[in-house]
């Protein structure tokens, strides 16, 4: 058992600005839609409310990729293209069976390789697609409420609308996958304590962090370490 440094003061602020601020919208916007069934906050604060965390998310966004394509922790989320369909099998196998019969984790990480395959795909769409999606169709419902002239002009808002709300059902259905994988750790709070100090003390995340190498793969990688990447959550 050891300690390994994976997540810097900046990369933890990060993410639970973003979990604070999607869990937000998520909120206020149940009540936009539903404002009578779910009386959170009134709906004029819900839409003051929702509106503050949109703009809150953008620049939270804005700089988080100026941080990762300056720091190089970009890397992080781009698949190693000569391992990743093994690993990405191997590691969805244990999330179907190996993880409800206790068998160790297909992949390990370190502090450069934090992620496995699978969420390295799945952070991938979500960061680049969905995200920036919400985003924009974010901004243009809260545009069309200073300019509501244009808008109707150009058709309403019923499919701005439904693409946004689309695009906030995913980021649930996406959220409480995320929750119950941070469970999954060693012990079901470690990985969420990791993200909290930045240490992570799982037997999993000792090993350094050299290029990706299959397991057993070749002569010359037979006594080599396993790919290190990260644990599910």
């Amino acid at each position: 058992m050891g300690r390994v440094y994976l997540y810097t003061v900046y990369e933890r602020v990060w993410h639970w600005l973003q979990a604070a601020c999607i869990l937000g919208l998520l909120l206020t916007g149940i009540e936009l839609h539903w404002p009578r069934a779910v009386p959170l906050f009134g709906f004029a604060w819900a839409i003051t409310i929702h509106d503050i965390l949109g703009f809150l998310l953008l620049g939270n966004a804005f700089l988080a990729l100026f941080y990762h394509l300056t720091s190089g922790e970009i890397r992080q989320f781009l698949p190693e293209p000569r391992v990743f369909f093994t690993l990405a099998v191997r590691q969805a196998a244990y999330y179907l069976r190996g993880i409800f019969r206790r068998e160790p984790h297909p992949c390990e990480r370190g502090p450069v390789h934090k992620l496995n395959p699978l969420q390295k795909i799945a952070y991938l769409g979500i960061l680049n697609l969905l995200l920036p999606l919400q985003m924009a169709t974010g901004f243009l419902l809260w545009a069309a409420q200073r300019w509501p002239e244009t808008f109707a002009f150009l058709g309403g808002l019923t499919a701005l609308a439904s693409i946004h709300a689309l695009g906030a059902w995913l980021f649930a259905a996406f959220l409480i996958a995320h929750v119950y994988l941070t469970t999954t750790g060693q012990t079901p709070w470690s990985l969420l304590r990791a993200m909290i100090v930045g240490w992570d003390s799982s037997e999993i995340a000792l090993l350094p962090s050299p290029p990706f190498r299959e397991r057993g793969a070749g002569s010359e990688g037979e006594n080599m370490p396993s790919p290190p990447t990260s644990l599910p959550g």
